[in-house]
């Protein structure tokens, strides 16, 4: 991704159907929970065939239709029918064509809602076209491939990524008289940094840095970086004292003034703090350079990795495309979702620049798409990345998290007494999935 999709939104995808889809599958179908590795076999040139392909992002549609062209030079008789359905509606679609076994041959799947999907029954394993040497899974960031296994199976060929960095707008560190950090900068670096620039630029409503409820581009990361979990193994990671600190350090950035208040953050978020250029620094995604190039200020825009804890980490995530398991035409959809595997495929998404092509090397377009925005930091977090915090109902406890971080980051409540209690609940949400 990257898709266009805000991150905010994959994360919460699929939260009013997640618990519909596990009643109504798990209702009606003697197998969830449990899948079969199938049969895999490339189809013969001749394969008369006609498949659908479900995804979401019109944007990406063009670019789609040159790897679907690329793919009839190979198979001329294998018609692929690509079905763009809003995100706002996606996972709610899906959940009806999950229920009564419609979904689509070949589509679109995310972090949060792979669990559910696989242990479902409703996705076909990819050991086949692996064992057979189509699919080669260290062409992707191994932190990717990590998040779409599920119970030791691979469901989804990952086909985009993103990872974190902080956008910078380096005209109020001027402003502010405050000298960019360099790359191998710390939390406490940050920190001073943004309390620095909110004190100097307070009187025109400006913020050095911004906290926030999405946990992909904020908590996450810290927790990681200070040798926490989210979920360990079965159960939460909340009570351990470095996702304690994870948190605690947003806690500290409002309490400080270096950000707005939780409240203020909930009325408009932080990437548009930043967009109306009120917000020094934030933390953002790779995906949130297409909201950039057209800013008054894009010159001024840089982004520098994630400053360091106990260790240095980010989190990953990105789109897969994975096979239904009832697909009619399972061969062609298997030979469809090989070649957008490809390195041909990555490389003709890639150019068209509406996200970053997981494929190792398939990425320069992105990078160059704002040549002096450092955007290679994006590219080179691969190798400290940590695939996204999912469960088989990820729904049900980033629920959890919204309801009660809040009252940490506030500091309403001590985070360690908000932390315990979402370790808690959060425990007795994952022993029910």
């Amino acid at each position: 991704m990257t898709s266009s999709t805000p991150s905010a939104r994959r994360l919460t995808a699929g939260v009013a159907a997640a618990m519909g889809l596990m009643l109504a599958v798990s209702g009606c179908s003697s197998d969830a929970g449990t899948s079969d590795s199938g049969e895999y076999g490339a189809p013969d040139k001749d394969l008369k065939a006609s498949i659908t392909y479900g995804l979401w992002d019109k944007n990406q549609v063009s670019a789609i239709e040159e790897n679907i062209d690329a793919f009839n030079e190979v198979y001329p008789n294998i018609e692929v029918n690509v079905n763009v359905t809003p995100y706002s509606e996606y996972w709610t679609k899906l959940q009806t064509q999950g229920s009564s076994k419609t979904l689509p041959d070949v589509f679109w799947m995310n972090g949060p809602n792979i669990g559910l999907y696989a242990s479902n029954g409703l996705l076909e394993p990819i050991a086949g076209a692996v064992d057979a040497g189509d699919i080669e899974l260290s062409n992707y960031p191994e932190s990717l491939v990590d998040l779409y296994n599920v119970g030791d199976e691979q469901y989804g060929v990952p086909k985009d990524f993103d990872t974190i960095g902080v956008w910078t707008n380096k005209a109020l560190f001027e402003q502010a008289g405050v000298e960019l950090p360099s790359e191998d900068w710390t939390w406490d670096d940050f920190q001073t940094a943004a309390t620095e620039i909110s004190t100097a630029l307070a009187g025109e409503g400006i913020y050095g840095a911004a906290g926030g409820m999405d946990g992909q581009t904020t908590y996450y990361n810290t927790i990681f970086q200070a040798g926490g979990s989210v979920i360990d193994g079965d159960t939460s990671g909340y009570a351990s004292e470095g996702s304690q600190a994870g948190i605690q350090f947003w806690s500290d950035l409002i309490a400080s003034g270096g950000s707005p208040s939780i409240q203020q953050l909930t009325d408009t978020t932080a990437d548009q703090w930043f967009t109306s250029g009120k917000l020094a620094m934030y933390w953002g995604g790779s995906w949130f350079r297409s909201a950039l190039t057209d800013l008054p200020f894009a010159g001024d825009i840089t982004a520098l990795p994630l400053p360091s804890g106990e260790e240095q980490a980010t989190v990953i995530h990105g789109v897969s495309n994975v096979v239904s398991a009832d697909s009619k035409n399972k061969q062609a959809a298997q030979a469809f979702q090989v070649f957008l595997a490809s390195e041909e495929a990555q490389q003709q998404q890639g150019d068209a620049g509406a996200m970053i092509p997981a494929f190792t090397g398939t990425q320069d377009a992105f990078t160059q798409s704002m040549p002096d925005a450092n955007l290679q930091i994006f590219l080179d977090a691969v190798e400290y990345s940590k695939p996204l915090p999912v469960s088989n109902n990820s729904a049900v406890w980033n629920a959890l998290e919204t309801e009660l971080l809040p009252q940490a980051f506030s500091g309403e409540r001590p985070t360690a007494e908000v932390t315990a209690e979402l370790a808690e609940q959060m425990d007795a949400a994952l022993a029910e999935e």
